[in-house]
């Protein structure tokens, strides 16, 4: 509220509750923000009511009034102001709260508890909270399409898995979309698996001096942001692996009934699910490539453990402050604090990726086995139009052997008329003469036998040829 006094010197009044800002002033003036935007302006018969953007003031509604500096000018009651600004006040309320939630930016933060916080925030406070670059971050906007990947960074891991869009660190998980119904199951289980109850804990009576030594059951235990990708590949697999199957419960009868009955509806809802087999392998292949590219790269696996990375750095001393420590005498090793061994212990542990390895190598195997499910789909449909295929070209052949018998009859039927054409010309001949009208009769009988003798001969040197089936 000072930096808008600064700019009002005159103000007269100001009521203030937790909703409305309301300063009088004397005149009313035109304020504009630092990019020199003007605010929105009404004017009525009493006033001229300016309002700061919700950018900068998303929780008030500023309002100048002008106060009665003039001995002519009657200044209304607070009531009338009221009332002339009912309507644009909460019009702009309702404009400004559809803005903000056309843009605002759900997220879900789960810490090692479970516990989880409902955050709206925009990308400028995700990328504080997590000290995140905006490139990073850009992959995780829903309203740009960008493929699955997963990236291993400084603090973080970011995630874009198709409908999972993620941020990791070592000790919490941010979640886009927690309100999405394939997001809901992902808490939930993020929920119940990211609390951590280490085998130091449940046996910390009988194997104590283990545990004093950070070399209990604890080491054995999959690091926080280990356990959230395992989750999160989890979901992943079993959301691609239940859309292929889906796929498969319509796409086999559907292609079976298209065998039996070659129809244009059969043969459009097939193309469908062709198209829709063809964007669902798209989707899996990608997710498959980004786990193997990080099984391809043991540099990839080491960046995605975060927990080792922030122990390396918060470590009073580093391996290469102290190499004898790796390599002196059992005695003087035993000497050396406890907090110094344990710095020892992750040196060593920096490059053993084998947990992460293996857990990769479970999704890979599961994502390669859903791939594989579709690539037999595929060839199910390849098979289909080919056994299609071969139908119309038997149907096709068949076409051809009718046409071949019509053109066959066709000209028997030409040499037939051509007798009757002949016979038909205005030519006077001998036989048409009295006593000769037996001669009609051999000549009709003659032609007939000569055209079906040309019509037997073309169909049995087609078919002695192979030309039409037997």
């Amino acid at each position: 509220m000072l930096f808008l006094l600064d700019f009002l010197p005159k103000c007269k009044l100001i009521v203030c509750n937790h909703n409305c800002v309301i300063i009088l002033t004397t005149p009313p003036l035109l304020l504009t923000t630092h990019n020199t935007t003007p605010l929105p302006v009404i004017k009525s018969t009493h006033a001229t009511y300016l309002f700061i953007a919700p950018q900068l003031f998303p929780n008030a509604i500023t309002v100048f009034f002008p106060s009665s500096s003039s001995s002519s000018y009657s200044q209304p009651s607070f009531s009338t102001h009221l009332m002339a600004l009912s309507d644009s006040v909460v019009e702009l309320q309702a404009s400004s709260t559809k803005k903000k939630t056309a843009i605002s930016r759900s997220w879900i933060l789960l810490d090692h508890h479970g516990e989880g916080t409902v955050l709206d925030a925009d990308k400028y406070a995700i990328m504080r909270l997590v000290k995140i670059h905006a490139r990073d971050l850009r992959i995780l906007d829903p309203l740009l399409s960008y493929p699955s990947t997963i990236l291993g960074r400084e603090k973080v891991i970011v995630l874009n898995l198709e409908h999972i869009k993620a941020i990791i660190t070592a000790d919490e998980v941010l979640l886009r979309d927690p309100t999405d119904d394939d997001v809901v199951p992902i808490v939930e289980e993020l929920r119940r698996r990211l609390p951590k109850v280490s085998a130091a804990e449940q046996g910390q009576g009988e194997e104590e001096g283990c545990a004093q030594d950070g070399e209990g059951g604890e080491e054995n235990e999959y690091p926080f942001e280990i356990r959230a990708l395992e989750v999160l590949f989890e979901a992943i697999c079993s959301f691609l692996d239940a859309r292929t199957r889906e796929l498969e419960t319509s796409a086999y009868p559907a292609l079976d009934e298209l065998t039996s009955k070659i129809s244009s509806r059969n043969l459009d809802r097939v193309r469908k699910l062709k198209s829709a087999m063809t964007r669902l392998t798209i989707r899996v292949q990608k997710i498959r490539d980004e786990l193997e590219n990080l099984l391809d790269d043991d540099n990839d696996m080491a960046d995605l453990y975060l927990s080792r990375k922030l122990a390396s750095s918060s470590s009073p001393t580093s391996s290469s402050d102290a190499p004898y420590w790796l390599y002196g005498s059992p005695d003087a090793g035993s000497k050396i604090h406890k907090s110094s061994r344990a710095s020892g212990t992750t040196v060593q542990r920096e490059n053993d990726i084998e947990e992460l390895e293996m857990l990769l190598e479970a999704y890979f195997m599961q994502i390669d086995g859903t791939l594989n499910k579709l690539a037999t789909l595929r060839e199910y449909i390849d098979d289909t139009e080919d056994y299609i295929n071969i139908q119309l070209d038997n149907h096709r052949n068949q076409l051809i052997q009718l046409e071949l018998f019509i053109s066959a009859g066709t000209v028997c039927m030409s040499l037939y008329s051509l007798v009757a054409a002949i016979f038909g010309m205005n030519i006077p001949y001998t036989w048409k003469a009295p006593g000769h009208e037996y001669v009609f009769k051999w000549v009709v009988m003659f032609a007939g036998m000569v055209s079906a003798s040309v019509f037997i001969s073309i169909v049995s040197y087609a078919r002695r040829k192979g030309l039409v089936g037997s």
